[in-house]
């Protein structure tokens, strides 16, 4: 190895890992004197240079995508006034989540991407762990707020302004960031007390919580536990609400006689519909399918569609067929004509 190999941003990140492992051997024996790893080495992909750029490019685009749907979403509801209702006041949320979750963790990874510099800081990696898990927590709580509001919406709608109140909703959307702000502050503060004395190396594009803990050399039970609860109160008991809801929705729907009415009545829930298809799909898969020699690549294009792909589509799912949306826009576009327009 040269010289000239490690400077090269478009190698495989081999010569910057060599180099990381050495220097690794030479602070082993102060971490059981109390003393821990101020960085990790994220490992992400391994590929040829040409490989690298397009990855870089198409995930850039991706990001790009997410960002400016998302914050368009946000946009249209906080301006236009039609849109003042339950239902995109919880989609303006999904999306806040959907900036934030990609927010704090592609940037890093089109970085390494481009430069083949994995090292991320010891703070910086604490700082992914707890967006990551603030925002997958909150869209597990999100998508639950919403499919009861489709349940009201269908099963209940001469009801439905009565129940769906303004105060209702908002407790709804505060309870879901509370919770799980403390839920991604209690498993950050975990984290960063432990040592993490044998390895570094996170193989994963992000610092994802559990590539995270598999290195410490801490006693670790304690989190396992939380880990553990949180799977069935916050993942398990949020997807089985979600299917309940749509259940009696379902049954709703089919009691409807005319078939306009059926029809009307699954529009109004197909985006949020295919929304929660989107989200625990690749979910589901994830962490239920086989482990193999590939195992680790496929979870991090898993991973990948879950943080970007799935960011992406959101947007153009609730606007595609959505003709409040699309008037929304329209009319957000005349306001904004109107303003900036002066007179000869």
């Amino acid at each position: 190895m040269n010289g000239d190999s490690v400077l090269d941003p478009w190698l495989n990140g081999q010569p910057y890992l060599d180099i990381y492992r050495q220097e690794q051997k030479a602070k082993m024996s102060d971490c059981p004197n109390g003393s821990s790893e101020n960085e990790f080495y994220i490992v992400a992909f391994s590929m040829p240079s040409q490989t690298q750029v397009k990855l870089f490019f198409g995930i850039l685009i991706i990001y790009l995508m997410a960002l400016l749907g998302n914050l368009l979403i946000i946009a249209l509801v906080c301006l236009v006034t039609k849109l003042h209702t339950p239902m995109y006041f919880f989609l303006c949320n999904l999306a806040i989540l959907d900036v934030t979750s990609t927010t704090s963790i592609i940037p890093k990874l089109l970085a390494i991407t481009l430069t083949q510099d994995h090292r991320i800081s010891f703070p910086g990696c604490m700082t992914q762990i707890f967006f990551f898990v603030l925002c997958v927590d909150g869209e597990f709580f999100m998508l639950t707020s919403m499919a009861y509001d489709r349940y009201v919406a269908i099963c209940k709608p001469l009801q439905y302004y009565l129940i769906m109140r303004k105060n209702v909703y908002i407790v709804m959307t505060a309870f879901t960031w509370i919770v799980s702000a403390l839920n991604a502050l209690s498993q950050t503060l975990l984290t960063c007390v432990g040592q993490f004395c044998y390895s570094h190396e996170i193989k994963n594009f992000y610092c994802d919580l559990n590539s995270v803990l598999v290195l410490s050399s801490s006693d670790i039970t304690n989190q396992e536990a939380l880990i553990f609860s949180e799977v069935f109160l916050i993942t398990i008991l949020q997807f089985l609400l979600t299917i309940i809801s749509y259940i009696f929705i379902f049954s709703a729907i089919l009691k409807i006689r005319s078939s306009a009415g059926r029809m009307k009545a699954f529009s109004s829930c197909a985006s949020h519909l295919i929304t929660v298809i989107l989200f625990y799909g690749p979910l589901t898969f994830l962490y239920t399918k086989p482990q193999g020699e590939d195992s680790k690549d496929q979870d991090m294009l898993l991973s990948i569609v879950c943080l970007g792909v799935v960011p992406m589509l959101n947007p153009l799912v609730y606007s595609l067929r959505n003709k409040e949306v699309w008037a929304a826009l329209l009319s957000l576009t005349k306001q904004m004509k109107a303003k900036f327009s002066t007179p000869d």
